[in-house]
């Protein structure tokens, strides 16, 4: 029997399309309310997906200059994940938590928080921020814009400005000293021994001491190693740096296969980046993103894709590859990925209300019928759902 398809979804806004909150059912005037947050996830934990990831970024969505048609605003990714914790009981909760111009003590904080309150099934989708407005909102560095055209030269050829370089490498180093902070307790570190008035052992807790070019973070964590040890790690990447930089520190990497060649060329990139880092033990998991406009009882992908691009004037481009069709459809491109290597699919809903209620709904019961799809949470873990080891040793236990 095929191995069973790993299914996520991305949640970002009203949907990936920026005409999505324009849609019927789309509820424009409760997207920054927590009932349509946790009807979104509602939905994805009733189809049985392994994880969201939550979109965030340190700036607005852009918009054409002027454009008011648009939704330009954000709540915050790792708070919005807080909220749903409580209301979900299988589901992993993925947000982005942008590293640049933040520390990574606040984050392994908020990120084992996550953990606790989602009774580990938290993960961290790692990104950099290289903006020069971003930058401004901080004032505490300068960063040079790169302009369209140096940027998509640097992902096609593989070559990034030294300014860039640094930014992963920072990224690198935070991730490390995150995954160093969650084991800085030791499991059995809290005794919480109310007789001999002792709630922790402490020589359990352990200085992390990272020295690095940007950090310098002597730790312990105030926080106790969360439940998962080491909560899931994952990054979007589209070039060999950005490959580089997830088989350095991360559990699962996103990449964006095309549907003309698949995700073979890219396999092999990760593979090459893997063996040039010197990766060791557990293997990076690749998951293939998909922006997805699936039929609906109204009209079918390539209709809704149509309306939505005329609302807006110009055509959808994404950095990942566009579906629109039927379940059916999709499902043979999903398993035509995964038998060519792939761990997993990461589905971004065009519309978010109507595209994830029909993978939930039609696509997910199409993968089952063909036995490429669970039909029921076995693990309670967001590490033992993707199939990570769940004993994580800790790297301090015998120092």
């Amino acid at each position: 029997m095929a191995t069973p398809l790993h299914l996520g979804a991305a949640l970002d806004g009203a949907g990936w399309h920026p005409a999505a909150w324009r849609e019927p059912n789309s509820r424009p005037a409760d997207l920054f309310g927590a009932r349509y947050w946790t009807d979104l996830v509602a939905t994805a934990e009733g189809g049985l997906l392994d994880f969201v990831t939550i979109e965030d970024t340190l700036t607005v969505p852009p918009a054409p200059d002027g454009a008011v048609d648009r939704v330009r605003a954000r709540l915050d990714a790792e708070l919005i994940a807080a909220r749903l914790a409580p209301v979900t009981g299988h589901l992993g909760l993925v947000p982005v938590v942008t590293t640049t111009h933040t520390e990574p003590f606040h984050v392994s904080k908020a990120i084992a928080t996550l953990d606790y309150t989602s009774r580990g099934r938290a993960g961290w989708q790692v990104r950099v921020s290289g903006t020069a407005a971003e930058a401004g909102h901080f004032g505490r560095r300068d960063i040079e814009d790169l302009s369209t055209a140096e940027l998509a030269e640097a992902v096609a050829s593989g070559r990034f400005p030294p300014a860039v370089s640094e930014l992963f490498d920072e990224a690198a180093d935070a991730v490390e000293v995150a995954r160093r902070l969650w084991d800085s307790w030791e499991d059995d570190a809290e005794i919480r021994d109310v007789a001999t008035r002792r709630f922790i052992d402490r020589g359990k807790l352990h200085y992390v001491d990272f020295q690095g070019r940007f950090f310098s973070v002597r730790g312990p964590s105030i926080t106790p190693r969360p439940p998962q040890g080491q909560p899931v790690v994952t990054a979007l990447a589209h070039a060999p740096l950005i490959y580089e930089f997830a088989a350095r520190g991360a559990d699962l990497v996103f990449v964006t296969p095309t549907l003309d060649e698949g995700p073979a060329p890219l396999l092999r990139q990760v593979a090459a980046a893997a063996e040039r880092v010197g990766r060791l033990g557990e293997p990076l998991r690749v998951y293939a993103d998909l922006v997805v406009f699936l039929d609906t009882a109204d009209a079918t992908g390539p209709q809704r894709l149509v309306r939505l691009d005329t609302l807006t004037g110009s055509e959808f481009r994404s950095d990942a590859a566009v579906f629109a069709g039927s379940a059916e459809a999709l499902a043979d491109l999903l398993i035509a990925w995964h038998d060519a290597g792939v761990d997993g699919v990461r589905l971004r809903p065009g519309v978010a209300v109507d595209d994830l209620s029909a993978i939930a709904e039609v696509l997910v019961p199409v993968l089952q019928r063909r036995g490429r799809f669970r039909t029921g949470y076995a693990e309670t873990t967001l590490r033992g759902l993707l199939g990570l080891p769940t004993v994580v040793p800790n790297r301090y236990a015998n120092a």
